[in-house]
């Protein structure tokens, strides 16, 4: 890989019109600004999940600096089935699970975490006021890890049951279970009525 003024520049990454794809093949031609700017495309969302799960900046600030670093040296075996975006999650959940079984910690709460994360809210919480998404944010760190997790990735993200079950290495069977157990424990701690789920 070239740095400097050696550096491939086959493709100007100030165009706004660059697609994922184009700058994911120019990255893999060793263009480092090409990858430069998927960082910039995506570290704000792949933060945001990252917060999500941990409830701690410092601990998911770690894991988005190790999905880039696991993105950048794994970017041959991209394939395309699915789009980068959904790729970077990929690998940002298994760093957060990764970080969590190589540390033993448990997510803590983290006030600042609240409020960086809902600088990303899913398409669900956009239909919330300011302090709607405020409680939401704050019942979500609520939860049981396992759960967090599951209503993180399909409420949140909007992941199906098989990708979400994929994305953390349980059955989909438990991964709906989760998700119900979630949302329950969300209406609960959101003084909700308990509402049957359409799932």
């Amino acid at each position: 890989m070239q740095y400097g003024a050696g550096a491939n520049e086959s493709v100007p990454v100030a165009d706004p019109l660059l697609s994922d794809a184009s700058l994911v093949t120019a990255a893999r031609g060793g263009d480092t600004r090409a990858f430069e700017r998927l960082y910039r495309t995506h570290s704000g969302k792949v933060m945001g999940l990252c917060l999500r799960m941990t409830r701690r900046r410092d601990v998911a600030e770690d894991c988005v600096q190790q999905t880039f670093i696991r993105a950048w040296r794994s970017l041959q075996a991209f394939e395309g089935r699915s789009s980068f975006g959904t790729w970077l999650h990929r690998i940002a959940v298994n760093e957060v699970l990764s970080h969590g079984r190589n540390h033993g910690t448990r997510s803590e709460s983290n006030e600042d975490a609240i409020e960086n994360a809902i600088a990303e809210p899913g398409d669900g919480a956009r239909e919330l006021d300011a302090g709607q998404v405020m409680d939401l944010e704050r019942a979500l760190t609520t939860l049981p890890e396992g759960a967090r997790h599951v209503v993180v990735l399909q409420a949140v993200y909007g992941y199906s049951h098989e990708e979400c079950a994929d994305m953390l290495g349980i059955a989909v069977g438990t991964c709906k279970a989760q998700l119900h157990r979630g949302r329950k424990l969300l209406r609960e701690r959101m003084g909700l009525a308990a509402e049957a789920d359409d799932e």
